[in-house]
C-alpha cells in the first residue's frame, strides 16, 4: 500500500490553519487599519518629535532665555556688586576722609589744647609761678635776664623802662659782712655794705640807684604820677617785696629784707626790714640817702643814715 505523502502534507497544513484561525492582519481591512495605524503612529511620532522639538525649543529657549535672564541678573548683580564695591570704596574714602578729618580735629584739638596750656601758663600768673628762668610780671610770664659778676650770676628783671637786679648784691668786698655773720644769710639776702663800698661795687654798665631811679620805680608800680623827690609810696612795698602775707611781688623785683647793721642804733633783723643805699648824699660827708621797707605794711620809705652803716645793695642798669 503506497502512502501518499503529498496528500498527508496538505491535510496536515489544513489542520494547522483550522486550529490557529484566520490571521487578523490578513485581508484588506487589516491591511488598511495597519496602514492607517502606522500613519497615525507616524503622525503621532511626528507630533511627538515636533512636541519634543517644541519642548526642546521651548526648553532650550526658556533655558537660554532663563540663562540670559540669569546672565543679565548676574550682570546686574555684578553691576550691583560693582556699585556696592564703589559705594564701599566711597564709604572707605568717606571713612578715610572722616578719619583724616577726625585726625585734623584731634590735631586741631591738640593745637587748641597746647594753645590753652600756653595761655594758662602765661596769663593770670603770680609770683608763685616764678622759677629759675621765668618770672611773673603783672600777669605775664617773662624770662629773666642774667648778669654775671665776680663769679656769681644774678637774675635781672625789666620794670617799665628800667632793668633792675632781682637779687641783692652778694659781692665779697672789703668791709662787707653777712647779717649776724652767718653765711646762710649772705646766700639768701646778700651782703651788707657801707656807703663808700656800695658806690663802687655795681658791675660795669650798672650803677647804684639814685633817688630819681627809686622814685621812677615806685611810681611805675603804684600807678601814680609826680615829680616830688625823694618819693615815698604807700603801696609800692606790696608790689616789690618778695611774696609774703601782705605782698605780691607782681613785677619780679623780689625785695629781700636783709636786715641792717647801723652803728646809730637803728638796726633791724633779717626778714623784718630791708634797707638799700642810694647814691644821692645831699653833699653831706657823713650821711647818705637810704630806701627801706618793713615786713609789715605796704609802704616804702626814704631817709638818711650814717655812711658807716651796713645796708643792702641793688644795682640798676645804666
Amino acid at each position: 500500500m503506497k502512502i501518499n505523502y503529498f496528500f498527508l502534507a496538505n491535510i496536515f497544513i489544513a489542520m494547522i490553519f483550522s486550529a490557529c484561525g484566520p490571521d487578523p492582519c490578513i485581508g484588506s481591512t487589516c491591511g488598511d487599519n495597519s496602514s492607517s495605524s502606522s500613519s497615525s503612529i507616524l503622525q503621532s511620532s511626528s507630533s511627538v518629535v515636533q512636541s519634543s522639538s517644541s519642548i526642546s525649543q521651548s526648553s532650550s529657549s526658556s533655558v537660554v532665555q532663563s540663562s540670559s535672564s540669569i546672565s543679565q541678573s548676574s550682570s546686574s548683580v555684578v553691576r550691583s556688586s560693582s556699585s556696592i564695591s564703589q559705594s564701599s570704596s566711597s564709604v572707605v574714602r568717606s571713612s578715610s576722609s572722616i578719619s583724616q578729618s577726625s585726625s585734623s580735629v584731634v590735631r586741631s584739638s591738640s593745637s587748641i589744647s597746647q594753645s590753652s596750656s600756653s595761655i594758662s601758663s602765661s596769663s593770670g600768673c603770680t609770683a608763685a609761678n616764678n622759677n629759675s628762668t621765668e618770672y611773673c610780671s603783672n600777669g605775664t610770664m617773662k624770662e629773666y635776664g642774667f648778669v654775671t659778676y665776680e663769679g656769681q650770676t644774678y637774675k635781672t628783671v625789666e620794670i617799665g623802662k628800667q632793668i633792675w637786679m632781682a637779687e641783692n648784691l652778694n659781692y665779697n668786698a672789703p668791709g662787707s659782712k653777712c647779717y649776724n655773720n652767718q653765711e646762710s644769710n649772705c646766700y639768701e639776702y646778700g651782703k651788707l655794705y657801707n656807703f663808700a663800698t656800695a658806690m663802687e661795687i655795681c658791675p660795669p654798665s650798672w650803677h647804684l640807684p639814685t633817688d630819681a631811679d627809686w622814685d621812677k620805680l615806685y611810681r611805675y608800680v603804684d600807678g601814680t604820677n609826680g615829680t616830688g623827690s625823694p618819693y615815698s609810696s604807700s603801696t609800692a612795698g606790696k608790689y616789690l617785696k618778695a611774696i609774703s602775707g601782705n605782698s605780691t611781688d607782681i613785677y619780679g623785683f623780689t625785695a629781700l629784707l636783709g636786715g641792717t647793721d647801723d652803728p646809730g642804733g637803728n638796726s633791724c633783723s633779717v626778714g623784718s626790714c630791708g634797707s638799700w643805699w642810694v647814691s644821692s648824699n645831699g653833699g653831706n660827708p657823713y650821711i647818705a640817702s637810704v630806701r627801706y621797707m618793713y615786713s609789715s605794711g605796704t609802704n616804702t620809705y626814704c631817709d638818711f643814715a650814717w655812711r658807716t652803716s651796713l645796708f643792702s645793695v641793688r644795682c640798676v642798669k645804666d
